[in-house]
């Protein structure tokens, strides 16, 4: 499997990492291949090249089966072409596991040297999996939609979460999780901000996530000249405890997306019984649906976002709601458990 290192920021190494320890580990004899790490250009260069080594020398001494590849877009999927080139060489069946979010820069508005190239690699896979219906369409522009699996990202129930935030009120905190860029609609927030606190002076926004410094401080900036940075709460990427303790105190998780493939944050969210306020992008109105479990709104509607986090801020018995709708929907089809009972099936299917 070609995974990325383990403390990589983002939600597809938080797919990943579930995978160690795991059933599939019990079913299979699985070797992971790390290709990718966080830090400088010389680290990540170093960090692929040592990738393609360890691979090459798993396919000459070892042989799988099967070659399970986690990628992406952009220079994620260029990091990848090696592995299924040399993948294909040795006749090894590959499933690509695709988590990206803009297809449209991606394919679409490529050029045809691009277009070609990318038709190519895909078509050296025997499957690709697809984290929504919508990118199964997407993908079928590329290859046959026969090649293209359904896979969704899953949650992890969070019942310790679940029970201390069924004895508190609501405390008037949105939290957001994710890359702070335009990608994930961070430029909306301030002006949310700003609309919400009119109505509850006191509320608190937690955007916890990493960033270029351009984004980060243009965010900043915003808010400052709005004067409503006292509102908002930027501790960095995340993890473990430190992001256990933030889902505790939320009230609303918040995610104003412009692309997005089945965002982790979110299930995240779901798992810990947290409302959704997001966009109707990518697989995400199959996890957030309308007045069940939170509000689905269009991309860049800030009035709409403000509507939706001021309603469920201050409804509580909404809130309850809501919140049991996301762990309803999480126990009925996005449990790790049916998510590795589909990945397994695939592998049956693909070996040769």
């Amino acid at each position: 499997m070609i995974v990325q290192d383990r403390m990589v920021k983002g939600g597809i190494a938080a797919v990943i990492n579930s995978y160690y320890g795991s059933k599939i580990e019990d079913q299979y004899d699985v070797t992971y291949v790390e290709s990718y790490k966080d830090g400088g250009k010389l680290t990540k260069l170093m960090k692929g090249i040592a990738g393609y080594f360890v691979f090459l020398k798993v396919l000459i001494t070892n042989r799988p089966d099967l070659v399970h590849i986690h990628s992406s877009f952009g220079p994620s999927f260029m990091r990848k072409l090696p592995f299924i080139y040399m993948a294909a060489m040795f006749n090894i069946p590959i499933i690509n596991h695709i988590h990206g979010a803009d297809f449209d820069q991606f394919y679409v508005n490529a050029s045809d040297k691009k277009k070609k190239l990318i038709e190519n690699v895909y078509g050296k896979c025997d499957k690709l999996i697809a984290l929504s219906d919508e990118w199964r369409m997407r993908l079928s522009k590329i290859v046959s939609s026969d090649k293209i699996e359904v896979i969704e990202n899953y949650s992890v129930v969070n019942n310790q979460i679940i029970e201390s935030r069924k004895n508190r009120n609501v405390n008037d905190t949105v939290l957001f999780l994710g890359e702070i860029g335009k990608r994930k609609g961070c430029y909306d927030i301030p002006d949310v901000v700003e609309i919400v606190s009119r109505s509850i002076p006191n509320v608190r926004f937690v955007i916890a996530g990493s960033g270029s410094e351009i984004d980060v401080k243009s965010i900043k900036d915003s808010l400052q000249q709005k004067k409503i940075f006292k509102n908002v709460e930027f501790p960095g990427w995340i993890r473990n405890e430190v992001k256990e303790k933030y889902l505790q105190e939320a009230d609303v998780f918040f995610l104003p997306s412009y692309n997005e493939g089945m965002p982790m944050s979110i299930l995240d969210a779901m798992g810990c019984s947290l409302p959704i306020v997001s966009t109707n992008v990518g697989g995400i109105p199959k996890i957030v649906k309308n007045n069940i479990n939170g509000f689905c709104c269009e991309a860049g509607d800030v009035k709409a976002f403000s509507d939706a986090i001021i309603l469920l801020l201050s409804d509580s018995d909404l809130n309850k709601k809501m919140s049991a709708g996301s762990l309803e929907i999480v126990m009925q089809k996005y449990s790790f458990e049916y998510h590795m009972k589909r990945l397994i099936e695939l592998y049956e299917r693909t070996f040769r």
